[in-house]
């Protein structure tokens, strides 16, 4: 960085002699005092100047020059400031957890200022010094309202249930704020999911998503209907407004709720569980680090097993409504602190603070073979007369020695790019890659697909698949040395379906590559 700035100063040295300084409100000497520059300061980050100057907007290293003009900053109580809004799911517990850790680690003490019920502000402050080294403003109201914050220039990171809506990247684009679908512009927090629930008396045990979609609808109204009691099913719902009820919305394609019996709407999950708990003929949905009371239905299949939301069904991605939380911040460089913030939500210790406050983490977890009998013995019922057997013991042989982990690769719906969970597992396995965690191993990319079409195509695809996400995990590992490790690719076609593939829900569940590992032979 200092010999970029070096060049900087010698090309301004140059400018500068043809170009007298207006007047200003800083100017950046060197400590030489070869050269200086004059302009409007836009912001210091603890470590860089950023100064609007007639060449242009400039981002200069602090520790190369000294400020001097009324616009300089006091470098010694310097306290670093940043804003977070969004999402009351992520913002009411979740990051304030994760942000108390985080001060711990950075042996900071954290003080909460409540302002009013959406609105607090966390300061810490260094127990050596007893000065405030950085403020972080919280507003816990919407998605929605996060990214308009982000717009309005009022919030540097958007907590998000959900992607970045296309007009939301073109506004964001316009007002400079960079392209919010790119990979460096999100990371996933935490993983939640939806889930539908019934009282703990109901004797139902699983639904599947299409009667889902025929409760939502009014489609489905009786108990009697889904082979229970001649009882009217009372639905709860959240509300339009919730980030629970818009993730709804998207997931299930229920924009247009008309259930033909009566509909309960709430504006938060706790007291649509705690009204479903207590009623045994009710249905509702909500998240599943919201189910207090309540018993979660699996989500069932005639062609698979049901789906349960488990754990580790959220982190494979087999269990189809789960749902990732985002924090999204713009291309602009923001304070030291709220850097190391953004860092410190990959380590150990905030997945930590991800289970504790009843999330799903996103630490990877080993799956043996023993552990997925139901998968491979559903994969010989399943098997149609283009699966031979022989196929079917090759990849148990392939796979017998080899351990499955938590980290999977899916797809957009109709598309053969990465959906959001899996650009975040690309980013976390080439991390991992880079660290040494699977030294002297051979990771295998398994592909799989549906059952449309001939085997021998669904095998070619699958293939193609296993070798496109290998290629952007090893683009991402820049400074990984790979005589250090195997990375393999295989493919089974449609020989191990997840769901039935009459849905595009089962469809999207089939399409996957998995992720096995096995010690290398030598």
């Amino acid at each position: 960085m200092r010999v970029l700035c070096a060049v900087v100063y010698a090309a301004l040295f140059l400018l500068s002699l043809a170009a007298p300084l207006r007047a200003q409100d800083v100017t950046l000497t060197s400590r030489d005092g070869a050269v200086e520059v004059g302009g409007t300061l836009l912001g210091y980050d603890g470590e860089f100047f950023r100064v609007d100057t007639i060449y242009g907007v400039l981002t200069l290293d602090g520790s190369g020059v000294v400020c001097s003009g009324p616009g300089c900053p006091d470098l010694e109580a310097y306290i670093a400031e940043f804003n977070i809004s969004g999402s009351q799911t992520l913002g009411a517990t979740l990051m304030p957890a994760l942000l108390e850790s985080f001060a711990a680690w950075q042996q900071l003490t954290a003080r909460r200022i409540v302002t009013d019920d959406s609105q607090f502000t966390y300061e810490m402050t260094s127990p050596a010094t007893g000065l405030v080294v950085a403020r972080i403003g919280f507003r816990v109201a919407t998605t929605d309202q996060g990214f308009t914050d982000l717009m309005l220039g009022e919030a540097d990171m958007v907590l998000s249930m959900r992607e970045v809506s296309e007009v939301e990247a073109q506004n964001a684009a316009e007002a400079g704020l960079g392209d919010l679908t790119a990979v460096a512009r999100s990371r996933i927090v935490a993983l939640d999911a939806l889930v539908p629930v019934v009282a703990r008396s109901n004797p139902r045990r699983s639904v599947s998503l299409d009667q889902v979609s025929g409760i939502l609808s009014g489609e489905i109204s009786n108990w009697e209907h889904l082979g229970g009691r001649d009882a009217p099913i009372n639905l709860h719902i959240p509300s339009a407004e919730s980030g629970v009820g818009s993730a709804l919305r998207l997931r299930l394609s229920a924009n247009a709720l008309k259930p033909a019996g009566g509909m309960i709407l709430h504006a938060n999950s706790a007291d649509l569980v705690d009204a479903v708990a207590s009623d045994p003929f009710a249905l509702g949905i909500t998240r599943l680090s919201e189910l207090g009371n309540g018993r979660p239905l699996a989500l069932s299949g005639d062609c698979g097993f049901d789906f349960a939301a488990r754990p580790v069904a959220l982190k494979t991605e087999d269990y189809p409504l789960t749902l990732p939380l985002f924090l999204y911040t713009p291309a602009r460089r923001l304070p030291k602190t709220a850097r190391e913030f953004l860092g410190y939500l990959g380590t150990p210790a905030a997945q930590r603070v991800v289970a504790r406050t009843g999330f799903v983490d996103q630490r990877v977890e080993e799956i043996s073979l023993q552990q997925q009998g139901e998968r491979f013995a559903n994969a010989i019922a399943r098997a149609g007369e283009e699966i031979q057997l022989p196929e079917l013991q090759r990849m148990v042989s392939e796979l017998r020695h080899a351990r499955r982990l938590s980290i999977t690769f899916r797809f957009k719906r109709g598309s053969t790019a990465l959906d959001a969970q899996s650009r975040a597992n690309v980013r976390q396995l080439a991390v991992l890659l880079e660290s040494g965690y699977f030294d002297d191993e051979e990771l295998l990319f398994v592909g799989f697909s549906d059952g449309e079409g001939a085997a021998s195509s669904n095998k070619r695809i699958s293939m193609r698949r296993a070798n496109a996400v290998r290629a952007a995990v090893r683009e991402e590992a820049v400074t990984l040395d790979r005589s250090r490790i195997t990375l393999s690719v295989e493919a089974f076609g449609e020989a191990m379906p997840m769901a039935c593939d009459d849905t595009e829900w089962g469809r999207q569940v089939n399409r996957r590559v998995e992720l096995w590992y096995r010690p290398v032979q030598r």
